[in-house]
């Protein structure tokens, strides 16, 4: 396919390549998602082999998640240093080598390693890159680019629940573990698929880095850090360049603390950090749970498929609603809706009584597992635009690991303590409905807050005699809008979407 033209209003291309892109992101988000969920099937026997409780197997799945998402903000540090096609293969390696070596372990701690730190850490290499190259191929096409891809994670849990069955039977754990090692070295062809791509800005970068290749690096961070962030004044970023070389400039270069000022960004942070104590816990004791009433092993590993495939069907309507021009301005609202949903599965599932009760369970949890992660990144970046959400992203991710690893081992502590499943299940669904409710009232807030700042500044410049008068204070006034431009791009969206619908009818 033909690259896309790099002229000077050169846009991402919405497709060719892209949908290429788009697999690539597919097999290496689902492997990064769907494998601490998928090696569930094999706890209750490595539990037996090893002699430990509940809450000791869980850590395995949560280190491994908790690694994934803490590490993001290396990988996205990796990525703007080396782009997002290496970091991906590396990623890759390092699953494979992190599960190979799991195969030989003799105590659950070398698990821990293994497969909490070593797998972990190469999911979480390909998770970020792949998030971010979409973000590069796709502009309005956008979210439903980002449903497809992350519609890998259900389709790979739903391929890995019966494979890790299969294997457990015919090899072993161990042999198992070597066979996973090796299907985990497909994310580094994943990763040779995302070709590097400029939207009009990079090929300029691009082409000033090589007229700048004798100058010295500083200088091309400088003009790197132009290029990507238009709001920059450049004068102003020369002057702080010089003055910028401690290390922490260094990290802020990739992380924007100053997020942690912005409203949007912190409620969706809130929410989302109560949200995830009980976002994962469900899921990684979905099949040890049917196998403690008593459901064979295969029909247990099924219960894993079912919620996937929902789940895989979930992820992309749920993309195609979001972006329609009804809810894509209301999306916040949307998001809340479904964590409390989820929530009330979670409430709901101790009535579940049998194997046909769990069913219904799987694909009501399916269908709000799917909305919920459908939904998850787009609305950050609804909240903090396109230029900040490399950094937003990497910052959500390191909050967010501290209640990842916490949510399943709290549910396996609640398991050992009652001998009862339901009360880890009634303790996740509370959380979340609490977590949803608080996304809602909060979103709420926020629009109608950014509604009132953008009447102000409106009546500020259409008011010619405060204009006269308060000139300076206005050009300071508007060196802070331009920092906090993307806070109002969801209203930019909703008045553009009324003068549509008003030049329709």
């Amino acid at each position: 396919p033909a690259m896309p033209p790099a002229g000077p209003g050169a846009s991402p291309p919405d497709g060719a390549w892209g949908w290429v892109v788009v697999f690539g992101a597919f097999v290496s988000i689902g492997f990064a998602y769907a494998f601490p969920k998928g090696i569930a099937i094999f706890f209750k026997e490595i539990q037996d082999f090893f002699g430990t409780s509940y809450s000791e197997i869980a850590w395995v799945s949560s280190i491994t998640l908790a690694t994934t998402y803490g590490a993001g903000p290396i990988s996205s540090i990796l990525v703007n240093r080396y782009g997002s096609r290496p970091v991906v293969m590396l990623g890759g390696l390092l699953c494979g080598i992190g599960m190979v070596s799991a195969a030989f372990c003799t105590s659950i701690l070398q698990l821990y390693i293994c497969v909490g730190f070593i797998t972990g850490f190469g999911l979480a290499l390909n998770l970020q890159p792949s998030v971010i190259i979409i973000g590069k191929y796709f502009l309005k096409r956008r979210p439903i680019a980002n449903g497809l891809a992350m519609a890998g994670s259900p389709v790979m849990l739903c391929t890995l629940a019966p494979l890790n069955q299969f294997l457990f039977d015919n090899f072993g754990w161990r042999g198992s573990f070597l066979i996973l090692g090796a299907v985990l070295l497909n994310c580094c062809v994943a990763g040779a698929l995302f070709r590097p791509i400029g939207v009009a800005k990079e090929s300029v970068k691009k082409q000033m880095i090589e007229e700048e290749k004798e100058a010295p690096k500083e200088e091309v961070t400088k003009v790197s850090i132009e290029m990507s962030n238009p709001a920059y004044p450049s004068a102003e970023t020369k002057e702080e360049e010089e003055e910028e070389k401690g290390c922490c400039e260094k990290i802020n270069r990739y992380l924007d603390f100053s997020l942690f000022k912005h409203r949007g960004f912190l409620i969706y942070l809130i929410g989302n950090v109560l949200m995830f104590l009980g976002f994962f816990a469900p899921i990684v004791f979905l099949a040890p749970y049917a196998k403690h009433i008593g459901i064979d092993e295969y029909s247990a590993a099924f219960l894993l498929s079912i919620l996937a495939i929902v789940d895989m069907i979930a992820r992309p309507a749920t993309g195609i609603i979001a972006n329609s021009k009804w809810v894509r301005p209301r999306i916040q609202y949307f998001f809340s809706f479904a964590i409390a949903f989820n929530g009330a599965c979670h409430l709901l599932c101790p009535l579940a009584s049998g194997y046909t009760g769990l069913v219904i369970y799987s694909i009501f949890f399916g269908l709000a597992f799917g909305m919920v992660c459908a939904m998850l990144f787009e609305t950050l970046m609804d909240l903090v635009g396109a230029a900040q959400f490399t950094s937003a992203v990497g910052l959500v991710t390191i909050v967010e690991c501290c209640t990842i690893l916490l949510g399943p081992p709290i549910g396996g502590t609640l398991i050992d303590t009652f001998g009862d499943y339901k009360y880890m299940f009634i303790k996740c669904g509370a959380v979340m409905v609490l977590a949803g409710t608080f996304l809602f009232i909060m979103n709420y807030y926020n629009y109608h807050m950014l509604a009132k700042e953008e009447k102000e500044r409106k009546a500020k410049e259409e008011d010619p005699k405060i204009v006269r008068t308060e000139n300076e204070g206005r050009s300071n006034w508007n060196k802070e809008t331009q920092q906090d431009g993307p806070e109002l791009e969801p209203l930019k969206d909703e008045r553009e979407g009324l003068k549509t619908e008003v030049n329709g009818t």
